[in-house]
């Protein structure tokens, strides 16, 4: 099975909705996917979980097939919304000086895709 993850790292509601489709579209032809949110994407975890969002079904449909493999906590930190992740229950990732390390999937055998 190929494997795939996903950082996303764009602030872009509009760059970031491409990262969410795409990995939905690979895990529904049979990938094994993650979307890790990092750098100012951080941003909008807010947002996207207000059903007026235009990107909210994606968020919703990602965080309910347990695709989101967590959100860095330093950019969130960084970004304001460190306080919203933690209440939307979002794994935190900070192994690598704050945030999530690329190695890890490496070692795993995904291939590793920035956005």
């Amino acid at each position: 099975m190929k494997k795939v993850v996903f950082f996303a790292f764009q602030g872009e509601a509009v760059c970031f909705a491409h990262a969410m489709m795409n990995v939905l579209d690979l895990d529904a032809k049979g990938y094994e996917t993650a979307l890790i949110i990092e750098g100012s994407a951080c941003k909008l975890v807010g947002a996207l979980k207000e059903p007026s969002h235009p990107q909210h079904p994606l968020y919703t449909r990602i965080i309910a097939k347990g695709l989101l493999a967590g959100v860095c906590r330093a950019c969130c930190h960084q970004m304001g919304t460190l306080e919203e992740a933690e209440s939307q229950g979002l794994p935190l990732l900070s192994d690598m000086n704050g945030h999530p390390p690329v190695e890890p999937w490496i070692e795993k055998g995904y291939q590793v895709i920035t956005l």
